[in-house]
């Protein structure tokens, strides 16, 4: 591609890391493109598992990029009160050509109300929360709607970053990247899906998630209020 092709993630305290730095390796061997690190507040922002990221921009000092990336991670309860992140996705989104998440990013994307009508993809453990936004939960890997690409959870955001490398530059150089970064996945256990997983596994791992389930839909319902 001859023109530039600006990807902004748009990040906030103890994102998942993996959700954007997966998507950011993919993305970045598009020619042109120029991928950004941003926040509401710009500065050092401190991933989940200490990873911290320095001079992250200020989504604000941003006119405009080709396309939107929310990532997800347990910064999400916090991400949905953010009104100045919401405002700042959602003005970006007016004029990106794709707009994306990964993850729990979606329960984001909703909360800044881009997601009514649309079908839409998150974690497993939060998928059904996107319905409070009007959006329809769907349980594949990569979904599409419209100019909408939603990622299912965390290692979901490599195949949703190569699904829009094949929309942007064509199949022949998504398969390059892939083979350049040598994507294969053969993962030594097969429960990385609920309906794979054997019960106990299923049951404890639940019950993490459990410990933030309540603070997390509580966030879900005052964002959706606020959109009606």
């Amino acid at each position: 591609m001859a023109e530039d092709f600006r990807v902004v993630f748009a990040l906030y305290p103890h994102v998942t890391q993996l959700d954007f730095t997966g998507p950011h390796e993919v993305l970045a061997r598009l020619p042109g493109a120029q991928c950004v690190l941003a926040s509401s507040t710009g500065g050092d922002l401190e991933a989940d598992g200490g990873l911290v990221f320095t001079r992250v921009q200020r989504l604000a000092d941003i006119e405009r990029c080709a396309l939107l990336c929310v990532p997800g991670g347990f910064g999400t309860i916090e991400a949905l009160e953010d009104q100045e992140l919401l405002a700042q996705i959602r003005r970006l989104a007016k004029t990106a050509r794709y707009v994306t998440s990964v993850c729990t990013g979606s329960l984001v994307l909703g909360a800044a109300g881009l997601l009514k009508g649309k079908r839409a993809t998150s974690h497993w453990a939060w998928r059904d929360a996107l319905a409070a936004f009007g959006a329809t939960p769907d349980a594949a890997r990569v979904v599409r709607d419209g100019n909408v690409f939603t990622g299912g959870g965390v290692t979901a955001g490599i195949d949703f970053a190569l699904t829009v490398l094949a929309e942007v530059a064509g199949d022949d150089f998504a398969q390059t990247v892939q083979l350049g970064i040598e994507y294969a996945p053969a993962p030594p256990f097969h429960c990385g899906r609920p309906e794979l997983a054997p019960p106990h596994i299923l049951a404890s791992t639940q019950a993490r998630y459990e410990r933030v389930r309540g603070a997390r839909e509580a966030a879900v319902q005052r964002a959706a209020a606020r959109l009606t």
